[in-house]
């Protein structure tokens, strides 16, 4: 039963929150921690910071072709941020901005690292030898695409042939690189071996973009739109919506997959009417969501999202009734708002709770940078004063 009133909880909230998995995956643990009443502070528009940053992203400047019979000589675009030319073009596209960067240096952001850390930084040691490249340092944004994944940030030194020693690459368009796996070789149950050629692939472009597509074609789809070759329609997501750690469209089907078999008919319902889901999740302090929920038949949009706000206020009830105090009091930050042909979902989870369930992170990552104890006298936090204090 706690698990199934989980699942209710978090309902669409689950879909922009997938890149804190970890965070999610470890809030079984840990002792409850009592929430106090709070303002939270909710992502709804671009602040100047983010403007700004919005701004000095824009450095890539695409050539527009001489308008046909007119005479009009080739001129060139505005600056425009790599990353958003990249994105897929038209409605019913999943792009979710991760502002790597961002996350990292936030309060949630030490929390997650911590984890991340938990064995004394030894896998992402590995890595950084591998790979030439420090996610901690290098990357600067994480973007998940129906198409697939692409990181963006500071890549010269990063070794890419080394890593694809098999495989092959070409040069594409004016400043990319497209690697193809070589073949490997597979036995099958019965002992036989046969040569096996993985269709995914990688691109970069300008040592700034890397691209992962399940096909060599995606990769170069990605780059034929940096490179202003793509389809002449806005990328899935506008400047004026880079706000927030995170940030994007969700296709209405990838966020129905996410609801409970028992929700099945409210998933049914959000695939016939609604046809795009915004969202942004802000990390500087809180975790907090707004989702926007947009379809073409106001009265529809509004019956659903009634539908929503009911099941929340059920969920926020049988919580109180069954005695999770923890869970009512965060459904509490829980509201659904109607507005006309939209309505916006919100969401938070207080920086207080997130503290207490990843505790054991922190602790575990200093308990693996300690010396061994000697022999005969006990490591410290061992019958001693605990490793990390309240």
């Amino acid at each position: 039963m706690e698990k199934r009133q989980k699942r209710r909880v978090w309902l669409v909230a689950a879909a922009a929150l997938l890149t804190l998995a970890a965070l999610l995956m470890f809030l079984g643990q840990g002792e409850t921690p009592e929430i106090e009443p709070l303002k939270v502070d909710f992502p709804r528009r671009m602040r100047t910071a983010e403007r700004e940053r919005a701004e000095r992203r824009r450095t890539h400047v695409m050539p527009v072709a001489a308008v046909p019979d007119s005479g009009t000589p080739a001129e060139h675009f505005r600056p425009k941020d790599p990353v958003l030319a990249a994105l897929p073009r038209g409605v019913g596209k999943t792009a979710v901005v991760i502002e790597a960067n961002a996350l990292r240096h936030s309060p949630v952001g030490e929390l997650l690292l911590d984890c991340m850390m938990r064995d004394g930084g030894k896998r992402l040691e590995e890595f950084r030898e591998k790979s030439g490249v420090d996610p901690l340092q290098d990357l600067d944004r994480m973007v998940i695409t129906d198409d697939g994944l692409m990181l963006s940030g500071d890549f010269s030194k990063a070794r890419f042939q080394d890593l694809l020693k098999d495989g092959v690459s070409s040069d594409y368009g004016q400043n990319a690189r497209v690697y193809e796996p070589g073949e490997s070789t597979v036995t099958s149950p019965d002992g036989t071996t046969m040569k096996r050629r993985d269709s995914s692939s990688i691109g970069t472009w300008n040592n700034q973009l890397i691209v992962l597509g399940q096909s060599p074609d995606e990769v170069k789809a990605t780059i034929d739109r940096v490179e202003g070759r793509g389809p002449d329609e806005p990328p899935a997501i506008s400047e004026n919506s880079t706000y927030g750690e995170m940030y994007g469209v969700l296709s209405v089907e990838m966020i129905s997959r996410l609801f409970p078999p028992e929700q099945a008919a409210l998933a049914q319902r959000l695939r016939s009417v609604a046809q795009n889901v915004e969202l942004h999740l802000d990390a500087t302090s809180d975790v907090a969501l707004v989702a926007e929920i947009q379809g073409a038949n106001a009265d529809d949009v509004t019956d659903l999202g009634k539908s929503l706000g009911a099941a929340l206020s059920l969920a926020r009830i049988q919580a109180q009734t069954q005695g999770e105090k923890e869970f009512a009091q965060l459904l509490d930050f829980a509201k659904v708002k109607p507005n006309g042909s939209s309505f916006t979902l919100e969401m938070a989870v207080p920086l207080s709770v997130i503290k207490e369930r990843l505790a054991f992170c922190r602790e575990e990552r200093r308990a693996s940078a300690e010396p061994p104890a000697q022999e005969g006298r006990p490591a410290e936090g061992v019958g001693s004063a605990p490793l990390v204090q309240p």
